[in-house]
């Protein structure tokens, strides 16, 4: 009997090693994945703080001394063009496009998930397949259409074209957050006489607020870098953050402080979004993936 008994006991203190190994090792591996994807931005930060000279010897010169010029030229201390017109046009059009696609996303999502239609999957479908067409394939009908109306370099286009580029990957994300809602909440408040503005607004947003959170940081990111529309349609007064990057990027040479200086700048915003709503970003991309 004691054999008997001993047998399963070892078993499972063996099982259980082992899952502490693979745990340690996955996370060994998750550490490792981390450093690598961080030590092309730990570089970049390092070489802005370098001046010019040091910054293009090869291999890098890790103890060379730190400098602000490349900070001071990319503000235009040299006598350059300024960036904050650039990073204004990006705000304006990452924070408005997003909320447009939140506006309109939060109803299409609703009437997929907790109210659905018939062949609901299509819908999905047919919002997803939207993305699947090449952005230079319509980028000449654009062209031609912002010409004709004169809407060229004009920073609402902008807003339109990023809400529209955005709203598909919008909806589908929210219709699996939505779906996660007890109906029970939304019936209760029917009975006590809410209309649906009200509902969306009280009841369904506070509870899927994580993933709302994690579709409009996911919609700022994308329209925050996005920059073939940007670089055709805009010139001088919607130009925006990623269109002002490549500018130092002359045919008298590429000025790695400078550019370097000026991506770590122009990526600030979008780490800063990230960092703060991170857990919401989490709890968003995981609502449903555990029943």
């Amino acid at each position: 009997m004691s054999a008997t008994v001993a047998r399963p006991a070892a078993v499972r203190t063996g099982s259980g090693r082992t899952r502490r190994k693979a745990g340690a090792g996955l996370g060994l591996v998750a550490w490792l994945a981390g450093i690598v994807f961080f030590l092309p931005i730990a570089w970049m930060a390092l070489t802005s703080f370098h001046s010019e000279q040091d910054a293009a010897t090869n291999p890098p010169s890790f103890a060379a001394s730190l400098t602000l010029d490349g900070y001071r030229e990319f503000f235009g201390a040299g006598g350059g063009a300024s960036p904050w017109p650039a990073l204004a046009n990006s705000a304006v059009a990452s924070i408005a496009s997003t909320l447009l696609v939140l506006v309109l996303a939060l109803p299409a999502a609703y009437a997929l998930s907790i109210r659905p239609v018939k062949k609901w999957t299509d819908v999905l479908f047919f919002f997803l397949s939207t993305k699947m067409l090449p952005v230079v394939a319509g980028l000449l009908p654009i062209y031609l259409f912002a010409k004709n109306t004169n809407l060229l370099d004009n920073i609402w286009l902008l807003v339109v074209l990023y809400t529209s580029m955005n709203l598909p990957i919008a909806v589908w994300m929210m219709q699996s957050f939505l779906a996660e809602v007890p109906v029970a909440i939304i019936e209760a408040a029917r009975v006590d006489g809410a209309r649906l503005p009200t509902i969306l607004a009280r009841v369904v947003a506070p509870i899927a607020l994580p993933g709302i959170a994690a579709t409009s940081l996911i919609c700022f990111i994308f329209s925050w870098n996005e920059l073939l529309f940007a670089r055709v349609l805009t010139g001088v007064v919607a130009e925006t953050a990623p269109v002002f990057l490549t500018g130092f990027i002359t045919s008298q040479g590429l000025f790695l402080a400078k550019v370097c200086a000026a991506s770590l700048v122009i990526s600030l915003p979008v780490l800063a979004a990230g960092f703060a709503a991170q857990d919401k970003l989490v709890q968003g991309l995981s609502l449903g993936a555990v029943k």
